[in-house]
C-alpha cells in the first residue's frame, strides 16, 4: 500500500497534491472570484453548487480511481487496470475541463466580456470572419449537443488554426486530436438549470458577458509561438 505524505502542495493549475512513491491525487482549485461575482449571467447559487459539489465529486472519484489503479498496477492486475479506464477518463476529464472553465470566466468589472485583442483577435477574424461569427457558431453548436457535454474554442497545434469542437460528457478536448483548449463552455444541465431551466440557448447567450478573453489570449500566445 502506498505511503501517503502528510505534506502536500497545491499548484495553480489543477490542484495537484504530490505524495510518496509516485501516487498523485488532486484537490479542488480555488476560484479566482466570489461565487456571486458573475451575476446576473450566472447566479452565485449555481457557481457554488457547480464548484463545491459537482467539480469536487469528479475530483473525489478521480482520486479514488487513481488509487485503485495504483494498487492494480502494483499487483499486475491488468483486468482491473482496463476496467478503471472509463472512470479515469470521465472523472479526470471532469476535473481537467472544470479547471479550465473557471479560468474562462471573469466578472464584468474585471474585464469579463471584453473582446479579445492582439494575436487572438486577429486569428479569430482570419479563421471565423469576426468575433460575432465565432460566438454564434459556438452557441449554435453548444445548443445542439445532445445530452451533456462541452463546446470548445481550440488551437490546432498542427495547422495553427482555430477550431470549434464539441465533446461528449466529460471528454477533454485532447480526445479530438492535437488541440489546445482556449475556451470551454460547459453545457451540462448542472451548469445552468437552476437559473435557465431547460433553455440552454439563453445560458449560451449570456455566458459571453463574463467570458475571459484575456486568459484565452494568453494561452493562445503561449501555445502558438
Amino acid at each position: 500500500m502506498a505511503l501517503r505524505s502528510l505534506v502536500s502542495r497545491k499548484t495553480l493549475g489543477l490542484g495537484l497534491k504530490l505524495q510518496f512513491r509516485g501516487l498523485q491525487t488532486f484537490s479542488l482549485p480555488d476560484l479566482p472570484y466570489d461565487y456571486g461575482a458573475l451575476e446576473p449571467a450566472i447566479s452565485g447559487e449555481i457557481m457554488q453548487l457547480h464548484h463545491q459539489k459537482h467539480h469536487q465529486t469528479y475530483i473525489t472519484n478521480y482520486n479514488k480511481s487513481l488509487e485503485q489503479l495504483h494498487h492494480a498496477m502494483e499487483k499486475g492486475d491488468s483486468s482491473v487496470v482496463v476496467k478503471l479506464q472509463s472512470a479515469i477518463k470521465f472523472n479526470g476529464g471532469g476535473h481537467v475541463n472544470h479547471s479550465i472553465f473557471w479560468k474562462n470566466l471573469t466578472p464584468v468589472q474585471e474585464g469579463g466580456g471584453e473582446p479579445p485583442h492582439g494575436r487572438l483577435g486577429w486569428a479569430i477574424d482570419e479563421d471565423f470572419g469576426s468575433l460575432d461569427s465565432l460566438i454564434k457558431k459556438m452557441s449554435t453548436e453548444g445548443a445542439a449537443v445532445q445530452g451533456s457535454g462541452w463546446v470548445w474554442l481550440g488551437l490546432d497545434k498542427e495547422s495553427k488554426k482555430l477550431v470549434v469542437e464539441t465533446t461528449e460528457n466529460q471528454d477533454p478536448l485532447v480526445t479530438k486530436g492535437p488541440l489546445v483548449p482556449l475556451l470551454g463552455v460547459d453545457v451540462w444541465e448542472h451548469a445552468y438549470y437552476l437559473q435557465y431551466k431547460n433553455v440552454r440557448p439563453d445560458y449560451l447567450k449570456n455566458i459571453w458577458k463574463v467570458m475571459n478573453w484575456k486568459y484565452a489570449g494568453e494561452v493562445y500566445d503561449k501555445e502558438s509561438s
